[in-house]
């Protein structure tokens, strides 16, 4: 007769098993940013007074017809299911914006309205890259590029670039790096975390280089000096990532968005009814009456975010931070730190827990950060200047 104990061997097999993480996972690098913020969060808890400078939010609040928008469609029931590519009208508002800014014609049904624009970057990699695949990325970038490529399975590229050159690609660069399996090129202007723009004539050159371009535009309007193009201005062979997070300050309300080229959209459907079904209702009527009325809002968020880039760029500098290039869109100053350290994880920390500022190391953007630190200036005059005054007296007990 057997008894409970002859199923144990198995058992253990199947919990072994079970419990096993997928690889795909276990290999996905951490957003550091966010470590930071929780290294802050504990010793905040603590009773630690912390400067933000890590964090890319803006620290306004949404501009009242935004929340308005939001408040009304609640009480008039907008609590449903959408279309799964978004409400029509919203599509149709974010045509219209991309002509008025750049000239360009996109159709509705070449838009899906996503929850965030980190979703959409996700369905267009699994919409466009098969294992093996590769995908050319500057170095630095945006911390989360390679965790959506490697999760579909593609192969990241890097493209060094130099600080003399304010971190831009260059398309011979670029072209060094083209295989027969290159996919894609993936380009940020402004950037995340250089806050550097890339020339019209740049643009152009890479968009001809034949690879589909990934385009993430999430900082268009955050512009200081000069102009922010889109891809599609260039050509059609494009993915735009853009969305509502950065330029109208409601990343708690995550609404973002893709323009693909036709023979892509179904795909990029069928990936979000099955994964996210459709983008929060209410929110979808706050992004039309974003872009309709909340110009002059934005216009004022701008102004106040020059001055802070003004400020923390010329205080950097007097603190014995190298700034080769400044930085004219986004809010980030991302600045040489290799007279203090080299190691810049281990820096960042270090300011964190002696100086009670946080700031996002620059290995967090990839191996060319390295040495490297991002200053945020989404936050208050005061608390910039606050975070910098602690900086520099860090500095002069680091000595």
């Amino acid at each position: 007769m057997k008894t409970s104990n002859d199923k144990i061997p198995n058992q253990r097999i199947n919990e072994s098993t079970n419990q096993r993480i997928a690889k795909r996972v276990e290999q996905m690098t951490s957003f550091i940013v966010m470590d930071v913020m929780e290294k802050s969060a504990e010793l905040e808890r603590a009773g630690v007074d912390i400067v933000h400078l890590e964090v890319g939010e803006p620290d306004f609040d949404a501009p009242p017809c935004v929340t308005e928008a939001v408040c009304k469609a609640l009480k008039d029931g907008c609590t449903h299911y959408t279309h799964s590519l978004g409400t029509y009208d919203l599509r149709e508002a974010i045509c219209a914006n991309y002509h008025e800014k750049y000239k360009v014609v996109v159709h509705p049904d070449q838009i899906v309205v996503t929850s965030g624009s980190s979703p959409a970057i996700f369905m267009v990699c699994a919409a466009l890259i098969e294992a093996g695949d590769e995908v050319i990325l500057s170095d630095p970038r945006y911390a989360c590029y390679p965790n959506f490529i490697n999760f579909v399975q593609g192969r990241c590229v890097d493209v060094p670039v130099s600080e003399q050159e304010g971190f831009q690609y260059t398309p011979e660069l670029i072209q060094a790096k083209l295989s027969p399996r290159t996919k894609a090129i993936f380009i940020n202007s402004p950037a995340n975390p250089t806050g550097t723009l890339l020339s019209a004539e740049r643009m152009r050159a890479i968009s001809q280089l034949g690879p589909y371009i990934l385009s993430d535009e999430i900082y268009h309007g955050l512009v200081y000096e000069g102009k922010a193009h889109s891809i599609l201005e260039f050509t059609d062979h494009a993915f735009v990532i853009n969305g509502f997070s950065k330029l109208f300050a409601m990343t708690g309300l995550r609404l973002g968005y893709a323009i693909a080229p036709k023979p892509f959209m179904r795909s990029l459907q069928k990936i979000h009814q099955n994964f996210f079904i459709s983008a929060n209702a209410a929110v979808q009527k706050a992004g039309v009456a974003a872009l309709a009325c909340a110009q002059s809002d934005v216009a004022r968020m701008v102004a106040i975010y020059d001055q802070r880039r003004r400020y923390m760029i010329q205080r950097l500098r007097q603190l014995g931070f190298t700034i080769l290039v400044e930085p004219t869109g986004a809010f980030y100053v991302f600045v040489n730190a290799r007279h203090l350290s080299h190691d810049s994880y281990a820096l960042a920390f270090d300011i964190l827990e002696k100086a009670h500022v946080g700031v996002t190391p620059g290995i967090d953007f990839g191996p060319g950060g390295e040495g490297f630190l991002r200053f945020s200036y989404a936050n208050s005059l005061e608390n910039i200047k606050e975070g910098l005054n602690r900086l520099e007296k860090y500095i002069q007990r680091r000595s």
